[in-house]
């Protein structure tokens, strides 16, 4: 009595089923499409280690101001050049003295407090810094 199979093997047809492997191949595709991130080369990105122009004259001939972010026992002091100040507000009021076109660089020391760093990156973005660097004090 001959008995007739209704699948096929793997080693009868002599390949795998081309239907699931092309559902899997199509899932990829579209996962991939959708978590992929569009960005700008990096050769597009602005630095603030290159000059950006020397039409400016005078003003790109200046260096970025130094904020110093310390601590004094338990009080946050601002450290611009020669002035220490321990508000942000009289931080601001200094820092919208100063020319804007350099930029500003602050420094953080390890034993200052998250808030204080990010207040004074903030104050330096509020009073019309454009370019404003993070760099931890060593």
């Amino acid at each position: 009595m001959k008995l007739s199979r209704r699948h096929h093997d793997l080693t009868d047809s002599g390949g795998l089923p081309m239907t699931s492997m092309i559902d899997v191949v199509f899932l990829l595709l579209i996962f991939f499409m959708v978590t992929v991130s569009a960005s700008a080369p990096e050769s597009d990105l602005a630095s603030t280690l290159k000059p950006e122009s020397k039409t400016e004259g005078a003003a790109a001939d200046f260096q970025p101001q130094i904020v110093t972010v310390s601590r004094a026992g338990d009080a946050v002091v601002y450290t611009l050049g020669s002035h220490q100040l321990t508000t942000r507000a009289e931080l601001a009021r200094l820092l919208r003295e100063l020319p804007k076109n350099s930029g500003v660089v602050v420094k953080v020391r390890n034993d200052v407090p998250v808030e204080a760093a990010a207040g004074a990156l903030q104050t330096c973005k509020d009073v019309g810094f454009t370019k404003v660097s993070y760099v931890p004090a060593s």
